[in-house]
């Protein structure tokens, strides 16, 4: 028996057992399954890359009325070597919840997957759209389950009518925490004084893009691993907004 879309062969023992089920039963069986197969296939991915770079820098930031999450957009290999310049690390799981990664790219595309696999089942048996922690809460249960084969880090953000924006973080071993702001990666070492001194409660959105931007830019220009362009998601009850700042675009701190 082979899991559908997949190349990996099930086990006798486990085809029988999946046989024998039906309705709920048989469902839970192919989701438990289906995780197990993509947490293997992510770190199989992973294995055959050697010395990945887990480098990037993520935040997200609540204003008046919605939030923010943004990132650079460098992917490296191996601390030196760039092997893209243009990825998007910004992935929309619903509607108004969005996620940003770090830490193992395969390892992030598997919990991500998974979770957009687990919220559409939840907002069609809910027939409403899922919470903003519903989402951050499923991502910290994959993360926590599979804590010894996944080596990444997520910031989820979103807006939905029972709290407004939210931004929540997920460690690596599944540690869930609600925040007013957050940064993440390789390159938040870089300016956590400048958010502690800059982030302001209820900021407006232009305060919240400069904001953003200016952070990005200057963890950008420190860290080795972090760089390309800006991605900004802007989030709020009206619109999904999708905004890229260029590297010629960015704010300058010091002489380059």
């Amino acid at each position: 028996m082979r899991l559908a879309n997949t190349s990996v062969a099930v086990s006798d023992e486990r085809a029988h057992t999946a046989q024998s089920l039906s309705g709920d039963a048989y469902a839970t069986f192919i989701h438990d399954l289906y995780v197990e197969f993509l947490i293997m296939d992510s770190h199989h991915s992973y294995s055959q890359v050697k010395g990945v770079s887990t480098g990037t820098t993520i935040l997200a930031v609540k204003f008046n009325g919605g939030v923010i999450i943004g990132s650079d957009s460098r992917a490296s290999m191996g601390e030196s070597y760039v092997s893209s310049k243009t990825i998007n690390k910004l992935i929309q799981v619903h509607d108004r919840i969005f996620c940003c990664i770090a830490g193992s790219l395969a390892d992030a595309q598997a919990v991500t997957k998974m979770a957009k696999f687990q919220l559409s089942f939840h907002s069609i048996q809910m027939e409403s759209p899922p919470l903003v922690k519903a989402a951050a809460s499923i991502m910290r249960e994959l993360c926590y389950n599979n804590k010894e084969e996944l080596q990444a880090g997520f910031i989820t953000a979103g807006w939905d009518r029972k709290k407004g924006p939210q931004i929540y973080v997920v460690s690596l071993g599944g540690m869930l925490l609600s925040q007013p702001y957050t940064i993440g990666g390789s390159g938040s070492t870089y300016i956590y004084g400048y958010v502690d001194a800059k982030f302001k409660p209820d900021m407006s959105l232009e305060e919240a893009t400069q904001f953003s931007t200016n952070a990005l830019a200057l963890a950008m220009g420190r860290d080795n691993v972090s760089g390309g362009v800006v991605h900004l998601v802007v989030i709020t009850e009206a619109e999904v907004k999708h905004v890229v700042v260029p590297g010629n675009k960015l704010p300058k701190f010091h002489d380059e």
